[in-house]
């Protein structure tokens, strides 16, 4: 039988190599079973979202609309990441074809950059309901709601392209290990041994242009939403509408923070340690985190959940 060690040792021309979490195996065993119930979460928690706003016409809202593409982006973000890190972990051959390597990186960019824009879109959504509730049917219609969701998603696909063009241009001549758990753009620049200084640049611009100004978007809508709450009479209608946008924020800045942490940090300071840590956040664990701080907490989704569906469910049997 093989070892990890002799897949290590091996040079492939048109593979590279996971190297993974880690190599300790009970340590693996722990990393499967924690990823695991993180897959099952996450695409359970997401999926109950969106069955609950089809089954409920109140819930078919901009502000739900919205929160159904950030389900299905959190679904498919997690389809994406976690059943490659257990079969990595599980697997004695941890070699990916380039045309797979490819394929994982502009999944991941496509879907990470339109969550960072959609959370920015979700911000400005609740900034008008609740700062501008006046102006909120004129603002947020229909037609608005579907032409930026298509903003957001063109902007994913054309940034993916873009990088992973400029990445896979380059000779892979230092080696073929990438030490990560999945295919991802400052590991991979790590094992080019040719001047990766265009894609540094390149990678920061589309930091800047897309994550920052998001997040300060996102930032910008919270900081009048907060403002607005304070001016609430009612203590109790205050404390319970800032604690939710509290949470929103919470997971928001975790969300921008790891990806600004991961694409913003200069290159000759990457840790692989510290980016795999990075990478789980906003590929595993904000995805899991999205529907329980969105929609669980909210009554109207637990209603229809836990009436609505339970009722169609004794109907089908």
């Amino acid at each position: 039988m093989v070892g990890i060690m002799d897949y290590r040792n091996q040079t492939l021309t048109n593979r590279f190599i996971l190297l993974g979490l880690t190599d300790i195996q009970y340590l693996q065993v722990f990393y499967v079973l924690i990823f695991s119930v993180i897959y099952i979460i996450t695409v359970l928690g997401n999926s109950l979202l969106i069955i609950a706003v089809l089954i409920n016409v109140h819930l078919q809202t901009p502000m739900y609309f919205f929160l159904t593409n950030l389900a299905v982006i959190d679904i498919c973000c997690a389809s994406a990441v976690v059943p490659e890190i257990l079969v990595n972990t599980l697997s004695l051959d941890k070699s990916v074809s380039l045309a797979e390597c490819a394929l994982q990186m502009f999944l991941s960019l496509v879907l990470g950059t339109t969550e960072c824009l959609i959370l920015a879109v979700m911000a400005y959504d609740r900034f008008v309901a609740i700062c501008r509730p006046l102006h909120y049917n004129a603002v947020t219609n229909k037609r608005v709601c579907i032409l930026l969701t298509a903003f957001c998603w063109s902007i994913g696909f054309i940034n993916s392209t873009i990088h992973m063009a400029l990445t896979f241009q380059l000779p892979f001549c230092r080696s073929h290990h990438i030490d990560h758990y999945f295919c991802e753009i400052p590991p991979i620049l790590q094992l080019s041994c040719s001047d990766t200084w265009y894609n540094e640049v390149s990678v920061y611009i589309s930091a800047c242009l897309i994550v920052i100004s998001s997040f300060c978007l996102t930032l910008a809508s919270y900081i009048y939403i907060i403002s607005t709450i304070f001016r609430i009479h009612s203590t109790q209608g205050r404390q319970k509408t800032f604690s939710t946008c509290a949470s929103h924020l919470t997971v928001v800045c975790m969300y921008y923070g790891t990806i600004m942490a991961m694409y913003l940090g200069p290159h000759s300071a990457y840790s692989p340690e510290r980016a795999k840590i990075t990478s789980i956040i906003y590929t595993s664990v904000t995805p899991m985190l999205n529907p329980i701080i969105y929609s669980v907490r909210n009554k109207d989704i637990k209603h229809t959940i836990t009436v609505k569906m339970i009722k169609k469910c004794v109907v089908w049997f």
